[in-house]
């Protein structure tokens, strides 16, 4: 499941991109018009910023901006930050987790196949994709 970290991070991304005019905008105006807190929306700017996803700016003037156009950005990079690896089973998730059946786990290719897909629904989505659209 995709927490609301990484739903909230999309939202903030584009928003950014459909409000980009050459110069930062400001989050206040960004947890406006998404109906999300300024203080939660912090959190998540800090971590995109540190990861080189956005720029940052304070002061007057200040606020934040797309490092790169919106066509290069995936969604699936935007959830690998916010969420870490996207796994459907446990013994998925990274060596800590490693299954004493993986040898004989008749499951396994099952959810491994799942995971790749998943994995390249989101990174066949662009952040430009998302830009301007309406859900029906």
């Amino acid at each position: 499941m995709i927490s609301t970290r990484g739903r909230y991070a999309i939202r903030l991304m584009i928003d950014l991109a459909e409000h980009d005019q050459g110069s930062c905008v400001p989050l206040k105006d960004i947890a406006e018009r998404q109906g999300i807190s300024k203080k939660y929306l912090e959190i998540i700017v800090k971590e995109l910023v540190s990861a080189g996803l956005l720029i940052g700016a304070s002061g007057k003037g200040g606020g934040y901006r797309l490092c790169r156009k919106p066509e290069e950005y995936t969604v699936g990079e935007i959830l690998d930050l916010m969420e870490g690896k996207l796994c459907s089973v446990a013994c998925l998730a990274g060596a800590q987790n490693d299954c004493p059946r993986k040898q004989e786990c008749r499951t396994l290719p099952m959810w491994t196949e799942y995971d790749n897909m998943v994995h390249d629904f989101f990174y066949s989505r662009r952040l430009s994709d998302l830009v301007n659209t309406k859900s029906s």
